[in-house]
């Protein structure tokens, strides 16, 4: 390593510890920083920093809020009725730039007794329908079907996003397990 780069090696470094960005990658964002574009340096920089210091965790969700209450559990138009259980807040965020989901959400952070007491506490206020919005896998359809064992004293029906194949990808392209799926969810033409 340059001693005499050591700052800007420590920036590339620090570049490459965010998802998918490799070497060069970050070696490319850094030097337009630091040498084409500083602005974005310091825009970047302060963006960070104050998203740092007023984001939380929305306390009936878990989604992304700078309040106590997300936008979505503080919108009275949502339908109080229909719950969506992802793997994370970013879920939430694809959802929502797509309008495809009116409901409520829950984050599944972990199936801690705390956090599947607080979905009770969730589908108590009228929960009729549970969506679950996860990654399709095996170990996701047992998080699924433990889920719905915890929840079955309530009078609500369970869901799952449809699996199968993706729209323009050939069928040699497709795992084993989508195509399974796809076989067995079929429709009718």
């Amino acid at each position: 390593m340059n001693r005499s780069l050591e700052k800007f090696n420590r920036l590339v470094d620090a570049l490459q510890e965010l998802p998918t960005v490799g070497k060069k990658s970050a070696t490319r964002l850094a030097y337009h920083m630091v040498m084409n574009d500083s602005y974005v340096g310091i825009k970047i920089s302060h963006a960070i920093e104050d998203a740092l210091g007023s984001l939380k965790k929305c306390r009936v969700c878990g989604g992304m809020s700078e309040d106590e209450l997300c936008y979505v559990c503080s919108d009275e138009r949502r339908d109080d009725t229909f719950l969506c259980i992802v793997e994370n807040a970013k879920d939430i965020l694809l959802l929502e730039e797509n309008g495809l989901f009116d409901g409520k959400y829950f984050v599944l952070d972990s199936l801690d007794e705390l956090s599947i007491s607080h979905l009770e506490s969730i589908v108590e206020s009228g929960v009729s329908e549970v969506l679950f919005a996860l990654t399709p896998s095996i170990a996701n359809d047992a998080v699924i079907l433990y889920i719905e064992d915890k929840l079955n004293d309530y009078d609500i029906n369970f869901s799952k996003i449809a699996q199968g194949v993706p729209t323009g990808v050939s069928l040699e392209n497709i795992d084993l397990l989508s195509l399974t799926r796809a076989l067995e969810d079929r429709v009718r033409v």
